[in-house]
This record gives structure tokens, C-alpha cells and sequence, in this order.
């Protein structure tokens, strides 16, 4: 069974939900998640929050609510699962964010540079750093870490 399957099944089996809250994985984390049959029992929703903008409108967060915290942080990944979780009313929130490449973001990280958090019955949080800048590459690695990510929750649930 692969990754994403189990994940379904255990949601699914639990009568378990999740939200996400992605962005430079620009999407591919819930496509994963609704790639599976029944995605409609346990899929609340997601948003790509690549922009301020986007985290504004999307999340209902402005400036003020972010504090001190600043994207592509592993703070900053864990306060977006926990916001994504309770925004939708879901049992686990899954959040991404990082510079997928090819060069670096503005905040000094490299191409490659991701931070993942699961919230929910479980809290897991970690950065990962590919150390190159193929964006279709790092992209991909960063959906696969964030769903083995909340496999690793699902079973320590």
C-alpha cells in the first residue's frame, strides 16, 4: 500500500478529517490527498498560501496575526496546521511552506528548503533542505515528506 493510500485508509477508517495550508508545494499535497476514492469522507479543504495576500484571504490572517513569525519557518508551518485544523473544523491540519527553487527566498533559505508541520491528536513538525533548485523535483519531495509526515502522526495517533 502506498503512502497516500494508507493515509485514506486511516482517515477514512477513523471518520478523520484534515485541512491543509501549502505553498511551495503549489497544490500537489491535496491533489494527493483527492487522488484517492472517498477523498469527499476525510478532505475538509486546502489553501496554496504563496502570498501575504493570499494567507490574508485564504486564512483570514493579517500581518498583526503572524506576530514575529515569518514564512518557511518550522514556527511559522505549525501555527498554519493549527490555523488550517481549526479554520475547517478538521480532526489534523497539515501545513507546508519553503522555497522550492531554483533560487532561494527572501528570507536568506536556499532552494530546497522546506518546513512541514501535522496538528492535530499528534503534533509533528520538521525542515528538510534537498540542497538543490530544481523546483519540479523539490516540489514533489516536499508533497512526499508532508504526507509520510502525517503518516507518521496517523500512527502514533
Amino acid at each position: 500500500m502506498s503512502v497516500i493510500e494508507e493515509v485514506a485508509s486511516l482517515l477514512k477508517a477513523r471518520g478523520e478529517t484534515i485541512a491543509v495550508a501549502e505553498s511551495s508545494a503549489g497544490g500537489l499535497i491535496s491533489a494527493a490527498l483527492l487522488s484517492q476514492g472517498g477523498a469527499s469522507a476525510y478532505y475538509r479543504g486546502g489553501a496554496i498560501v504563496y502570498t501575504p495576500k493570499a494567507r490574508a484571504a485564504l486564512m483570514g490572517l493579517s500581518r498583526e496575526d503572524m506576530g514575529q513569525l515569518r514564512s518557511a519557518s518550522e514556527p511559522y508551518a505549525r501555527f498554519m496546521a493549527a490555523h488550517a485544523r481549526q479554520r475547517m473544523n478538521a480532526t489534523w491540519g497539515l501545513a507546508e511552506t519553503g522555497a522550492a527553487g531554483p533560487s532561494g527566498n527572501a528570507y536568506g533559505d536556499a532552494a530546497g528548503h522546506c518546513c512541514l508541520a501535522v496538528s492535530g491528536p499528534v503534533e509533528l513538525s520538521l525542515v528538510i533542505e534537498t540542497g538543490h533548485g530544481d523546483r519540479a523535483v523539490n516540489m514533489a519531495t516536499f508533497r512526499d515528506t508532508a504526507l509520510k509526515l502525517l503518516l507518521d502522526a496517523l500512527r502514533a495517533a
